[in-house]
């Protein structure tokens, strides 16, 4: 009896996406040894359909200058991280890595100081 091919299943490049985000998360606080980086929080990764491609969002601490080094640096780590997780992962390929700055926080954190503003300035 042969067994159809189903639809791929779904949970398939959210698990990527976990592993990815946990993979990056430990090689930041622990395997960095790049002096560009500096604090970083991945706040979300997000992996294509085909796992070929993976967007990893990041909030970085510090000043435009920094941020821009920092971003330099993961870039640089971006090979090795991908090699990481190939070991880890077992998939025919790993996903490129791309690193962005999710500026969510930053903005959230602006929202806050001119609503503040606002309420100090009307009381």
């Amino acid at each position: 009896m042969m067994r159809r091919p189903g639809p791929p299943p779904r949970y398939r490049p959210e698990r990527v996406a976990e592993l990815i985000r946990r993979t990056v998360a430990e090689f930041l606080t622990g395997g960095v040894r790049d002096p560009r980086v500096g604090f970083v929080t991945v706040t979300a990764v997000e992996v294509s359909g085909d796992l070929a491609h993976a967007r990893v969002r990041v909030s970085v601490m510090g000043t435009e200058e920094e941020k821009a080094k920092t971003l330099a640096g993961l870039g640089s780590a971006a090979r090795f991280l991908r090699a990481q997780l190939s070991r880890e992962l077992r998939l025919r390929t790993s996903p490129e890595l791309q690193f962005e700055l999710d500026r969510g926080l930053e903005h959230a954190q602006r929202i806050d100081a001119a609503l503040k503003q606002l309420k100090d300035g009307a009381g």
